[in-house]
């Protein structure tokens, strides 16, 4: 007990620093693995340590010269396994050092996104928009049909539509405008999502692991709403929620919502309704949006 409580002669304000900034690193990246692949190779990599270390505590020559062999070139497999991880934790980096904001322009761009989101549920219109943040997508951008038009609920109406050439693939937004569309994006590999989830879904999941983006994406099954983010994805949105959602992420003060009650008219002029329940100060643009 006299030693307990006996003064600590190597502790100091520097090292309990040191620590607790040891710690906060190991935190960060067991949260930034939590419920990815990596977290179930991490468990490999403890194996292979665990197996190391009882080699040299049981004197097993060989296998001791084995893992000592193959030792020196872990650190490169692991660069090669965990390159995702990494260029994601130094994108979480910058984003954290970086002093820039989103713009008024692009934070209000995004009304047109939510009606439009909310006219592909009204007709279970599959959809895919991806919105740019800090990080840039121009890889993915020329992958598609460069348009670099204004943003706007006509455009968005138009590339979905079922019929048109430009339906399939992801539209990408820069700022206040369409940059690409029939975008090709890089499909999430998490063995946790659900098996439920399309091709849609784990390629707006798969944009956001690799960058900051959002992505707004619409069943074309069941005309649900989703949001995904971080790698993570929100399912099942009303289009409020949707626009609290994207008033948060853009960094912009959303008032009390006026958007439309969801729509269950039966008939030939349902779609047309729900457009027109849509509408702006009486703007009759809106009705363009749903012939057919």
């Amino acid at each position: 007990m006299a030693q307990l409580s006996a003064p600590w002669p190597h502790l100091s304000v520097i090292s309990i620093i040191d620590i607790l900034l040891v710690a906060f690193v190991i935190y960060e990246f067991l949260a930034l693995i939590k419920g990815t692949r990596a977290s179930l190779m991490l468990v490999g990599v403890a194996g292979l340590g665990l197996a190391f270390y009882f080699s040299r505590l049981g004197n097993l020559t060989a296998l001791n010269w084995l893992i000592s062999t193959l030792l020196p070139y872990t650190v490169f497999a692991l660069i090669v396994v965990f390159a995702a991880e990494i260029r994601q934790a130094l994108a979480r980096l910058g984003r954290g050092l970086s002093l820039s904001r989103a713009s008024g322009s692009e934070a209000e761009a995004y009304d047109d996104i939510v009606l439009a989101a909310n006219l592909f549920c009204q007709n279970q219109t599959g959809a895919l928009i991806v919105i740019e943040r800090e990080i840039g997508l121009r890889t993915y951008i020329e992958s598609g049909v460069p348009l670099d038009a204004r943003l706007s609920y006509d455009l968005l109406a138009t590339i979905f539509r079922p019929s048109a050439p430009l339906h399939d693939g992801a539209v990408i937004i820069q700022n206040d405008r369409i940059a690409a569309a029939a975008c090709f994006l890089p499909l999430s590999m998490n063995p946790v999502l659900s098996t439920q989830l399309g091709t849609r879904h784990r390629a707006g999941i798969g944009v956001t692991e690799e960058t900051d983006a959002i992505a707004v994406i619409v069943s074309e099954e069941t005309g649900s709403i989703s949001l995904a983010v971080a790698g993570k994805i929100e399912r099942d949105l009303s289009v409020e929620q949707l626009r609290d959602r994207l008033g948060e992420l853009l960094r912009r003060y959303v008032p009390a919502s006026t958007l439309p009650t969801p729509i269950s008219i039966s008939g030939e002029d349902s779609a047309t309704s729900g457009a027109e329940s849509l509408s702006r100060s009486g703007d009759s643009r809106l009705n363009q949006g749903t012939d057919g």
